[in-house]
């Protein structure tokens, strides 16, 4: 008899994706797997193994709720509305088990932000671990978190935006987590039972390597007494596509498009699936790429404005842009940041993105929006120097230069090498006898050691 490994991601894309990349990797090391998923943004089981089993658990949200801006409160809404279907999902497929005597359910890996569900996992007797689909760095903040509020780093104060956080260097305090919407309450009572579900697991699965952030994977070990394995870049290891995951349907035509473009001419301008804006700063994005000069490809997602989910770029912009630019509502973006054409990469920093860039080669312009994504501009920009951070109020002047930066000056070229670097680090930590090659390794025998639920 096998072992079964049950996965539970969080219904956003940027948490999809790792889990999913996870689960492949684990699949092809012999596991199988299951699926516990919301109706929220449910995937698509046909789009995965047949051999994947997909468990839906009710949410029983609200349309008003689940359209909220608020990330914060939708977590610790669905955390609660799940919890009571989850349990009832995976009591009967543990009974199924016994009955039946089907794989042995070796462990629940959640997403960290499932405080709720992990509890319920660990009353019914079955072990779990944690996939934190954020870095390492992040983690030791959210850690210190209650450190920071003490001494008065937070709530952040104007007038302290550039005072150095001596408890996490290199973060300045204007590089703490900014809340768009949520209140520091809610933010706060969120991290604070994710780390507590963390420190009561098995084990701590990162999407990070230790050629990036060894110092601060140190600190992680020192600071729990569970394993801690930093296997990423996930998106290298498994065989899952990001189309196969993806909520919203790519524009492959774009590909066609970037063919016809000069090597490293492109700028590409993606925000991720969640960053909203005004519509003052989509008109400023609008001018600084018209007036850059150089080819780009902009994802402008449905509901990227705030209070909008239908936009319309100004009547001027394709006229200005006729013949060098493309807008398309989501992209394949490994498949473009792969491509030869791509010379930059305008993000938000969400972490996923970083990496991709990071594997690809491609120096970054950076606009981070919430949450950890400050922070991450400032180890892109500060620590390894591949990227340039926008900071403040988006501006069609500064955003024009720093376009021209990025793509055609040698301060950008610089960039790029130091980016080749990193991409050789991150290709070499997945090669056989790699830092993530053996921490998977390490992992399966954690696993595989698990006892089994009595």
């Amino acid at each position: 008899m096998g072992r079964r490994l049950l996965f539970v991601p969080l219904p956003f894309q940027g948490h999809i994706n790792p889990m999913f990349h996870l689960a492949s990797l684990l699949h092809s090391r012999g596991f199988a797997i299951t699926i516990f998923h919301t109706h929220f943004n449910s995937p698509d089981p046909d789009n995965y193994p047949k051999s994947y089993r997909f468990i839906p658990v009710p949410d029983n949200l609200p349309d008003t709720v689940r359209s909220s801006k608020d990330a914060v409160a939708l977590i610790h809404a669905l955390n609660k509305s799940c919890q009571a279907s989850f349990r009832d999902s995976l009591g009967e497929l543990l009974s199924e088990e016994e009955e039946e005597e089907e794989e042995s359910v070796a462990c629940v890996i959640f997403d960290a932000h499932w405080y709720a569900l992990q509890a319920v996992a660990k009353k019914l007797g079955v072990a779990t671990m944690v996939l934190r689909t954020g870095n390492a760095t992040s983690f030791n903040l959210f850690m210190a978190f209650p450190l920071l509020l003490e001494k008065g780093y937070l709530p952040i104060q104007e007038s302290q935006l550039d005072a150095l956080v001596s408890e996490l260097p290199p973060l300045r305090v204007k590089d703490l987590p900014r809340l768009m919407i949520t209140s520091l309450e809610s933010f706060t009572e969120l991290l604070a039972r994710g780390v507590e579900q963390v420190r009561t697991s098995s084990g701590l699965i990162l999407n990070t390597f230790d050629s990036i952030e060894s110092s601060e994977l140190d600190q992680i070990k020192r600071d729990l007494s569970i394993p801690v394995y930093p296997i990423g870049p996930l998106h290298k290891l498994s065989t899952q596509t990001q189309t196969q995951s993806s909520l919203l349907a790519p524009d492959q035509s774009c590909m066609a498009w970037l063919d016809s473009q000069a090597p490293k001419s492109v700028i590409y301008v993606s925000f991720g699936s969640l960053a909203f804006m005004d519509p003052n700063e989509l008109v400023e994005i609008a001018w600084g790429l018209a007036n850059s000069g150089h080819p780009f490809l902009w994802v402008v997602r449905p509901n990227l404005v705030h209070g909008s989910d239908r936009i319309e770029l100004p009547k001027w912009f394709e006229e200005e842009t006729r013949g060098r630019g493309r807008v398309v509502p989501w992209a394949p973006q490994q498949e473009v940041l792969s491509h030869p054409a791509v010379g930059g990469f305008w993000t938000h920093c969400g972490w996923n993105s970083i990496l991709e860039a990071i594997c690809e080669g491609v120096p970054m312009l950076c606009r981070p929006f919430f949450g950890d994504q400050t922070g991450n501009a400032r180890y892109v920009n500060h620590v390894w120097k591949v990227g340039i951070v926008l900071e403040g109020k988006v501006e069609r002047g500064r955003t024009e230069r720093a376009i021209k930066t990025l793509i055609a000056e040698r301060e950008g070229d610089e960039m790029r090498e130091r980016m080749a670097d990193l991409k050789a680090k991150a290709a070499q930590c997945t090669m056989t006898g790699g830092s993530s090659y053996l921490a998977i390794d390490n992992l399966v025998d954690s696993i595989l050691a698990l006892q089994p639920r009595s």
